[in-house]
């Protein structure tokens, strides 16, 4: 079902949208653990994609068919007045630390000594989150809390069911409650940090700061895009289940619904544990989660409960936290630069050195308060770590080593682009040039516009963009529908090939939906789902530009910061103009959505593009293929349906006819495109 078109779904009558409806909810729930708990996703995510779409559009014809255990309803829509207590009846302690091999193999010793039982432990990683409570009666969700004091936490349970990872019902219908830690992927922290920073927002230290101010946020939709995950690892209590031993409760937890972490080994004397740690020290930057050690824990669950605990801590449990890898480099310089919304962000340049596995030799100072707080000047030695195991970063500069001559760095008062005077916007901890003129913002503002998800001008790249500043051959992004074929010829290694393949992408690129141009503007907080819904919910561009911010955020939950900002953008006169200008160029100032062919060839298709086109670029062929149900990707695998191959397709050739892909040339290629 999750192959029919939408046209198709909406011409069902209530009887069937009630039956396809729950065909729809099992199979997603179905893919959801596939892909969360047992990490082996049995589909691409487009085809999820499209029966989660499918979902959608029957919930919003047949409101009353909406269940609460529905994969839509993760999305939490209204903000909380606060947060409850919620007291544990068994409490949730924290672990013991130790910072040394020594400190731990005494533990081990210690324990064996008054256990001689003790024959195994179990090695975990030692998640770098927050800890997370979650309460089930009958197999079914019930409430999910923070740890809190031990004894007390908040109940957050709103929050916790915007995450994918945590089943609202498990396989059986058991009571338990299960306990954990919730953690931010290392990518979905580069990602968040990124957008705070190009919005003036002070960023995150650390992925378990980000998760814990994810998880106490009033709006749980506000957390949902945050894109949390979750690893659970134990039990208040063991009597429902029929393991005897962490080893095998992690397997229980598994079969019940739960996304464990699969690195886990039982370890029966020193040497494992140590060949562990060594294991783990080594992987660690390598994996897409934080970890600041391991846990070791006696196996045996009969053994855990014999050993007890103390009143902060079990006695059968320790963690080994990761000694912090520091190295020392001098700054050589500060440099500013200016992105596309006009922040001004400082940047260390220092002495090339070799941290946590790789070569850094610059380091963001985030914003002025950062770079004053931290009171860095050129010259200094500093100490650089990774926070969250990802982002270098300076923690203070070595007093001893400071030169006698040395003055605080000024922070700058003019914009290093255009010279125009820098502001702090109310609210802001950054700073801002304001200058809609301002050269660097207009590049990076340019290089968005032409960017795949925006306009998807293929062959205008920074550094041909840079070129057409420089050449003052454009002033904004409206400028690049006036080029001509005698200026793109002034450019670096520009003939006559790449000059009609960039004239021929900006041409089409006038003729792309709507919400494509509103991503492509720029405004702040508008990403390309949220310019997507806008566009689909107003059709034109002229009913976006009068649209309230009332109107703006009723749609689908957008809030009022995205509504206040759209709003914003268009009461500058430089909006107005520049719109108007793309208006006269001949741009598509209307929604027309993605219009998929039905019954194509290519639906479902899984399809790679390499090598060099004749007669279209790789862009129009991949949006021709997308417009057709096919699902375009950039590596070749057993997966891949078909290869389309033009002129020197490298290394993806080879593998499809290792793999006996089919391989078609753009000739056959044309024809099956003539037969659509």
């Amino acid at each position: 079902m999750s192959n029919n078109n939408q046209k198709a779904i909406q011409t069902l009558n209530h009887s069937d949208a009630s039956k396809t409806m729950a065909k729809l909810r099992h199979q997603l729930k179905q893919w959801s653990n596939q892909y969360y708990v047992h990490d082996k996703p049995s589909v691409d995510d487009f085809i999820y994609d499209r029966a989660y779409e499918n979902l959608v559009t029957l919930e919003k014809k047949y409101p009353d068919l909406i269940t609460p255990d529905s994969p839509t309803q993760r999305v939490g829509g209204k903000t909380l007045p606060g947060f409850q207590k919620v007291r544990h009846q068994i409490p949730l302690l924290s672990l013991g630390d130790v910072f040394s091999k020594q400190e731990l193999s005494d533990f081990v010793t210690n324990l064996r000594q008054e256990y001689p039982d003790d024959t195994e432990f179990n090695c975990e990683h030692k998640i770098d989150g927050l800890s997370i409570s979650l309460r089930y009666e009958n197999g079914r969700l019930v409430q999910g809390s923070t740890r809190g004091n031990g004894h007390v936490g908040e109940d957050i349970t709103q929050n916790l069911l915007t995450i994918p990872s945590i089943p609202r019902k498990l396989t059986r219908p058991i009571n338990i409650e299960a306990r954990g830690e919730c953690y931010m992927p290392k990518k979905s922290f580069l990602t968040l940090n990124q957008y705070r920073d190009q919005n003036g927002e002070s960023v995150f230290a650390n992925p378990r700061n980000a998760a814990a101010g994810s998880l106490r946020q009033l709006n749980p939709a506000v957390t949902a895009r945050r894109h949390l995950s979750t690893f659970m690892y134990n039990v208040a209590d063991y009597n429902d289940l029929k393991t005897n031993t962490q080893s095998g409760l992690l397997e229980e937890l598994r079969e019940l619904g739960f996304t464990i972490n699969p690195n886990y080994e039982v370890a029966h004397n020193m040497d494992d544990i140590d060949r562990y740690v060594t294991k783990c020290t080594e992987q660690r930057s390598k994996l897409p989660y934080g970890i600041d050690g391991i846990v070791i824990k006696t196996n045996r669950l009969d053994l855990q409960m014999k050993i007890g605990h103390t009143v902060k801590d079990p006695k059968w449990a320790i963690a080994y936290k990761f000694p912090p890898e520091v190295v020392q480099s001098k700054v050589l310089g500060i440099d500013w630069t200016v992105g596309r919304t006009g922040i001004v962000t400082p940047t260390a340049k220092m002495n090339q050195v070799v941290l946590a596995g790789s070569r850094v030799s610059r380091a963001s100072l985030h914003n002025p308060d950062y770079l004053k707080e931290k009171d860095i000047r050129i010259g200094d030695t500093v100490n650089l770590h990774k926070a969250g195991d990802i982002i270098p970063e300076i923690s203070e500069y070595v007093p001893e080593k400071r030169p006698s001559n040395s003055k605080p760095y000024p922070i700058p008062v003019k914009c290093p682009s255009c010279g125009a005077k820098l502001v702090h916007l109310d609210g802001e901890v950054a700073l801002r040039c304001i200058n809609p003129k301002c050269p660097a913002q207009l590049i990076e503002q340019m290089n968005h516009f032409a960017s795949r998800n925006a306009m998807d001008i293929d062959g205008l790249g920074p550094k041909i963009v840079h070129q057409l500043f420089d050449k003052n051959m454009v002033e904004d992004v409206a400028s690049l529908y006036h080029l001509t074929h005698d200026q793109l010829m002034q450019l670096d290694k520009f003939g006559e090939k790449s000059t009609s393949n960039l004239l021929t992408a900006i041409k089409n690129s006038k003729s792309n939906s709507l919400e494509r141009l509103l991503y492509g503007l720029g405004i702040r907080h508008v990403g390309s789902k949220a310019a997507r819904l806008i566009s689909e919910h107003f059709k034109t561009m002229d009913k976006i530009m009068n649209a309230d911010s009332q109107s703006i955020a009723q749609i689908n939950s957008m809030g009022d910061i995205i509504a206040d900002s759209v709003v914003t953008y268009f009461r500058n006169p430089y909006a107005k103009q520049l719109v108007s200008e793309l208006k006269s160029s001949g741009l598509n100032m209307k929604y027309v959505g993605r219009h998929r062919v039905a019954n194509s060839y290519f639906n479902g298709k899984r399809i790679v593009l390499t090598g060099t086109l004749s007669k279209m670029t790789r862009s129009e062929a991949s949006r021709w293929l997308e417009n057709r149900g096919a699902h375009v990707t950039s590596s070749v695998s057993k997966k891949t349906d078909i290869v389309i191959a033009g002129t020197d397709p490298g290394s993806k050739y080879g593998k499809a006819q290792s793999l006996n892909i089919s391989i078609w040339n753009e000739d056959y290629f044309l024809k099956q495109i003539n037969n659509q």
